[in-house]
């Protein structure tokens, strides 16, 4: 029997219609809107591997990251690619260790107010790699990889910014007291890091107790506004950062004093993100992930964090300067209540997002593993030997369970290195504290790591540090 056109068109279109509903529709190299997941990242900023409930913290209350945890993947051994803020953020955003790309120094350990430099251009960024697939990006809150207009977050890959663009404690007010005492004082007058909206500022002195509030409504707006359609969002803390600032809401609330107040917060703005997304039906569809930047500020006494069981802090390569708090939620996708002791750093989130989205990232090398088959409960990972930085100097390695040291140095206080020969050897499974060490009884996995650091070093080559050069003072 022979069918009219018209009909036999009507027919092929409704099966093409029905195989549709079945089959990820593709758009030139992409899968359908629908199919990519949203992405949220939360990053905290200076808070230790011991500073949430989940995490054993005695007395800092997070209900809303407890929550996160029992509903989704809580890692016991999550990394930051590195011990101070800049270098870390910048290995967070593109995967790759920050002696990469120039975004580390071994005087200049962050960027400063007065730098001149920030994240080169030719890195590709989660954010700009998102945005090819047709994402939404915005960022919220600390950005610390260039101040100049130039180097924020829109050059980069975001579609909005609002936040500061580096620490809370980088511009002191000419009249603020001298010394580390100004640094326990609640007092907003002594700072004037400015906020920013896009590359402009909007305000020159923002008052710092309302900052936590003020980054989650400009987080709720930008889920709600970007909710039909896929989204990044990428939202830094200013906190728990020295000095510290809480609003009237929490301060003088936690039983952990200041920083227990300025943790709490930072708690309630991670519930009201997740309680967006489920008001928005959105929960299903987006991974959320919570981390920090680097291990506690040790030196600041009360108003620095803990790291629990590990050694030292915040700007040290003991485990307590880079081992921070690693979780994952995806209802529906990451198995809830799930904890996870393989190892995961922040160079993991580009390549993992990057395998969700079916997104290339051949062209640069990569530093972070897909972790996609541990979070989502389908398999193992192979990670290459973990590198610990100081600078431009490697300290550090770690190889399965073992970490050794080819140099020593206190966090703070212009200590001096040490190079140690033998190499110093901890089994982070047996001693998480670094306490014990084997490498008199280990020498063959001493030359293991040896043979790994040589691989990684011939893959490294020299670039400019954007952390050096300054703007020059104008003379009168």
């Amino acid at each position: 029997m022979h069918l009219p056109d018209r009909v036999v068109s009507s027919v092929l279109a409704g099966l093409v219609a029905f195989f549709a509903c079945d089959l990820p529709a593709v758009e030139g190299n992409d899968v359908r809107a629908a199919d990519r997941p949203n992405i949220i990242i939360i990053y905290a900023d200076d808070l230790g591997y011991g500073d949430l409930g989940c995490y054993g913290h005695p007395t800092i209350r997070t209900p809303n990251l407890d929550r996160m945890a029992a509903e989704g993947m809580r890692f016991t051994e999550f990394y930051s690619a590195a011990e101070v803020c800049t270098p870390s953020r910048a290995a967070l955003l593109t995967g790759r260790y920050p002696i990469r790309n120039g975004m580390c120094h071994d005087q200049f350990r962050v960027l400063r107010n007065n730098s001149l430099g920030g994240l080169p251009k030719n890195e590709i960024t989660i954010a700009e790699m998102l945005k090819e697939k047709g994402y939404s990006t915005g960022m919220v809150g600390k950005w610390h990889l260039g101040h100049l207009p130039e180097h924020l977050p829109p050059h980069h890959g975001f579609d909005s910014y609002f936040g500061m663009p580096y620490s809370n404690d980088m511009l002191p007010a000419k009249d603020a007291p001298q010394g580390r005492e100004k640094f326990f004082v609640e007092n907003n007058d002594y700072w004037k890091t400015p906020l920013i909206r896009g590359t402009e500022v909007i305000e020159e002195h923002p008052d710092q107790r309302t900052l936590t509030k003020r980054y989650t409504e400009e987080a709720v707006q930008f889920i709600r506004a970007k909710k039909d359609q896929p989204f990044f969002l990428y939202m830094a803390h200013t906190f728990p950062h020295v000095p510290l600032f809480a609003s009237e809401d929490f301060h003088g609330k936690s039983p952990a004093g200041l920083y227990g107040d300025v943790v709490a917060e930072l708690d309630w703005s991670v519930g009201q993100v997740l309680e967006t997304l489920r008001a928005e039906k959105l929960e299903t569809r987006t991974m959320v992930m919570f981390s920090s930047d680097n291990g506690p500020w040790l030196i600041f006494d009360s108003h620095g964090g803990s790291a629990g069981m590990l050694r030292d802090g915040k700007g040290s390569t003991w485990e307590g300067g880079m081992r921070v708090p690693g979780i994952f939620w995806w209802p529906g996708k990451i198995p809830a209540g799930s904890v996870q002791h393989e190892m995961g750093c922040t160079m993991d989130l580009l390549p993992t997002i990057a395998g969700l989205v079916d997104a290339s990232t051949r062209e640069q090398q990569l530093d972070g593993t897909n972790i996609a088959p541990l979070l989502l409960g389908t398999g193992t990972v192979d990670r290459a030997p973990y590198m610990y930085y100081r600078g431009t100097e490697l300290y550090a390695c770690r190889l399965g369970p073992w970490k050794a040291h080819f140099i020593t140095k206190a966090a703070y206080g212009n200590p001096k290195a040490e190079p140690q020969e033998p190499p110093l050897l901890y089994h982070l499974g047996i001693d998480p504290g670094e306490r014990w060490n084997e490498a008199a009884r280990q020498p063959d996995v001493i030359d293991s790591i040896r043979k790994a650091v040589e691989h990684h070093r011939s893959t490294v080559q020299p670039v400019e540090s954007q952390l050096e050069k300054v703007i020059q003072a104008k003379t009168p």
